[in-house]
């Protein structure tokens, strides 16, 4: 059984650990309220812009689609942009997002380029030998420009020639509480269908759109306009998926530093109990040591005793 001083030190430890993990609950939560408010606020432009999108490449038939949204026949290679975060304590956030990927990625079959977002993702993927072709941070305030370079690869890789398929591996924000992790398909911009019924488990549904086809007037061409917002939503879905994953992951931070929190202060009382048992113990121990030197002296006084009794008495035969 450990001492009373050992038991202490481990409870101030422990105490010392929940003053952080709480300070973290509240960084947190500070920061969930403002990217929860962001990818609520541009969700649903997302979502129609894809309606849009869908009804104005249902419209141009007769005649070839942009690059970003012809399919490849027969899909020989694939590239998996994962994004997860550059920190830790979130609880299962960065683990089930790299589990789902992987095992998108072996669903698939086809040889897969990762390119990761996030120091997390990277390094999980370099330590099992991944082919990570590219890495890139993920910064607290994602704008724009920042992920420009991720999409300019992404696109260049896939007009080339060098991949047939681009997918977002990423967590959807439900609520605070919850968290998916999904897969959507970036290049070509198109609903992705496919029998295994797995890989559609980790499928994000495409958003609904109407079903009656929508009279559009186009100005100049259905084509010209396609050329011009065919790459911005490319932007704008990766721009949504980094959004998503940012909210979900303060969300599991905030849950987790609350949980480790909750556990600090259990484990403190238990540490006390144990203290206390140790401190009565010790006090015990010293009490009977106590009692018994006590009791030790007074037989050695007696033994002193009966033999100056002895001692008298025969001086007093002489």
């Amino acid at each position: 059984m450990a001492t009373a001083r050992e038991v202490k030190k481990r409870i101030r430890s422990v105490k010392n650990i929940g003053q952080i993990t709480r300070a973290l609950e509240a960084v947190s939560a500070s920061r969930v309220r403002k990217a929860q408010a962001r990818v609520l606020a541009s969700r649903a432009f997302a979502e129609k812009a894809w309606e849009i999108l869908l009804n104005v490449q249902n419209s141009m038939t007769g005649t070839s689609l942009h690059p970003l949204l012809t399919a490849r026949s027969e899909v020989k290679n694939t590239m998996v942009i994962l994004i997860t975060s550059d920190r830790g304590l979130a609880g299962a956030f960065n683990t089930n997002i790299l589990r789902v990927a992987r095992r998108f990625e072996e669903r698939l079959g086809t040889p897969a380029r990762f390119v990761t977002i996030g120091r997390k993702g990277r390094d999980s993927l370099i330590r099992v030998q991944e082919n990570v072709v590219a890495e890139f941070s993920n910064p607290a305030e994602t704008t724009l420009q920042q992920i420009s370079p991720i999409v300019r690869l992404a696109t260049e890789e896939f007009l080339n020639g060098t991949v047939d398929e681009v997918f977002i591996a990423y967590t959807d924000f439900v609520n605070l509480l919850t968290q998916r992790p999904r897969v959507t398909r970036l290049l070509p911009l198109s609903p992705y269908e496919t029998e295994d019924q797995v890989v559609a488990e980790l499928i994000k549904n495409a958003p609904h759109v109407s079903s009656g086809s929508a009279d559009y007037e186009y100005e100049p061409s259905a084509t010209a306009i396609l050329d011009e917002i065919v790459p911005r939503f490319t932007l704008l879905q990766m721009y949504q998926a980094i959004l998503e994953s940012q909210a979900s992951e303060h969300s599991a931070r905030m849950v987790a530093m609350r949980n480790a929190s909750d556990n600090a202060s259990t484990l403190v009382e238990d540490l006390t109990l144990v203290y206390n048992k140790a401190r009565q113990a010790g006090i015990t121990s010293e009490i009977l040591d106590i009692v018994g030197g006590a009791e030790a002296l007074q037989n050695s006084i007696d033994k002193l005793a009966v033999n100056i009794e002895a001692d008298l008495a025969a001086q007093a035969v002489i």
